[in-house]
């Protein structure tokens, strides 16, 4: 039947995911999107064009998931506990696979062209999602009490950090001192009592 997708969506976008997550945004080619997916090429364009159209929908699902797993990391009472958390995800995230996968956005921001709003767009609203849900848990009585400084400064440091680590893993690919480096920022913004 013309105009109805002979694949599954879900499938061949978390094949996909996989792909840009791995090689990046720029290194993937639909060739290497249609051998994931198990996709011909022409089908691929046809339901969606480019390999850039593609990775925006790979991406906003990513988005959702990340945030959802940021919210259930930073749903604790403590606000120390919260944001130590919440730190362990983002390292899991970041560690995932061998050899790790990295940070999807952060490696997608950093090999972005300037001249693709799209992608830009993209980045910016995962990042300013990702500093409202932490700006949420920070916003509490208990947090408003404890930082050291306003809580959308926190909010700030803590999404800085998160890219930061995902470039030192890439780096030093292991994550020990992720942790220690990660526990000694909730350290300086939530003073032990």
């Amino acid at each position: 039947m013309a105009g109805v997708r002979q694949f599954d969506e879900d499938s061949a976008f978390a094949e996909a995911l996989d792909v840009f997550w791995r090689k990046g945004f720029r290194a993937t080619s639909m060739v290497d999107l249609a051998e994931a997916t198990g996709v011909q090429r022409g089908s691929l364009y046809n339901a969606y064009g480019d390999k850039e159209e593609i990775f925006m929908r790979v991406f906003e699902r990513y988005t959702e998931r990340f945030i959802a797993g940021a919210q259930q990391a930073l749903n604790k009472p403590d606000v120390r506990e919260s944001l130590l958390a919440f730190f362990t995800f983002a390292i899991a995230s970041i560690a995932q696979g061998t050899p790790s996968r990295g940070c999807l956005s952060t490696k997608t921001a950093i090999e972005i062209d300037p001249e693709s709003p799209r992608l830009r767009e993209a980045l910016q609203k995962m990042i300013d999602q990702l500093e409202a849900t932490i700006l949420s848990a920070l916003e509490t009585a208990d947090a408003k009490k404890r930082l050291a400084i306003p809580a959308a400064q926190a909010a700030k440091i803590v999404v800085t950090m998160t890219r930061g680590i995902a470039v030192m893993e890439r780096v030093y690919g292991e994550t020990k001192s992720l942790k220690q480096t990660t526990s000694a920022l909730v350290d300086a913004l939530v003073p032990k009592a």
